[in-house]
């Protein structure tokens, strides 16, 4: 089979790895092209002795560690126009809080879900410097600020397990919504510094509606929560930057959750 046969399956996981990296659709899709086209122009730089989906990542997170801004962070300078959006400003000031190299790591870990000899693979490093670095961004997750957190979620397993997820992250839990009516009307009543949202809701309704209504009153980082992820992520649409995929582990959902906190934008599913 070709390159771009074999690449294919894997482009919706690694543009959500990229979203998170970057912080937004237009950011995380922008650097995934760049790879792509990278690879067109020299297809020799797909390391073919790896694993398909692990050397995509390498290849990825060898364009992500390029760029200057994105590893480096300069007090009192700024390399980013004005009039750049928001999460690019936030972005900038935060990054303090989670190191880059840490974050990728985390990430591939948590979100993905690779091992830590993949892992090793994709960064340059041994497993040794991987652990270091998930342990790192962990700490750095642990002292961020807690917020409140709202849940929309119509299955009260799920919806108990994320309340406790989150709690035991420190952050406290506003309410659980199962429809798009009580979505709406409990942000209303305690607006949330964070919402994860489930797709499909108990009246058959739309998460992304329920949040698109909400997002008309108040700006708040959002993350939503689907077991099909490839539906999501077709780019065709306004698609959300940040996503919890079921079945889901504390891990996974800490890393989004401090990923969203990080950017802290509303624009979470701008195009």
């Amino acid at each position: 089979m070709s390159l771009a046969t074999d690449i294919l399956p894997h482009l919706p996981y690694l543009r959500r790895y990229a979203r998170a990296l970057s912080g937004t659709q237009k950011g995380g899709d922008a650097y995934v092209a760049a790879v792509l086209e990278a690879l067109i122009d020299d297809p020799n730089d797909f390391d073919t002795s790896l694993d398909t989906k692990v050397a995509l990542y390498r290849a990825f997170c060898r364009l992500w560690e390029s760029v200057t801004l994105n590893l480096t962070l300069h007090p009192g300078t700024s390399d980013i126009p004005v009039n750049s959006p928001k999460w690019a400003k936030l972005a900038e000031h935060r990054v303090a809080i989670i190191p880059p190299r840490a974050r990728e790591a985390f990430l591939l870990a948590a979100v993905e879900g690779f091992s830590r000899p993949a892992i090793a693979a994709i960064l340059g490093r041994d497993e040794a410097g991987v652990a270091k670095l998930i342990e790192e961004a962990a700490q750095a997750i642990v002292d961020q600020v807690a917020t409140s957190v709202m849940i929309i979620e119509d299955e009260p397993l799920i919806a108990l397990d994320i309340q406790s997820i989150v709690e035991n992250l420190g952050h406290t839990v506003t309410g659980v919504a199962r429809t798009h009516r009580q979505a709406t009307a409990l942000a209303s009543q305690n607006r949330p510094g964070l919402i994860l949202a489930d797709i499909q809701l108990a009246d058959g309704s739309s998460g992304i509606e329920a949040v698109d209504q909400i997002l008309t009153s108040f700006e708040v980082p959002v993350i939503f929560i689907t077991a099909f992820p490839e539906r999501l992520l077709t780019g065709e649409r306004r698609e959300p930057a940040f996503l919890i995929t079921k079945p889901f582990t504390p891990e996974m959902v800490k890393a989004v959750v401090s990923q969203a906190l990080f950017f802290d934008t509303a624009a979470m599913i701008a195009a």
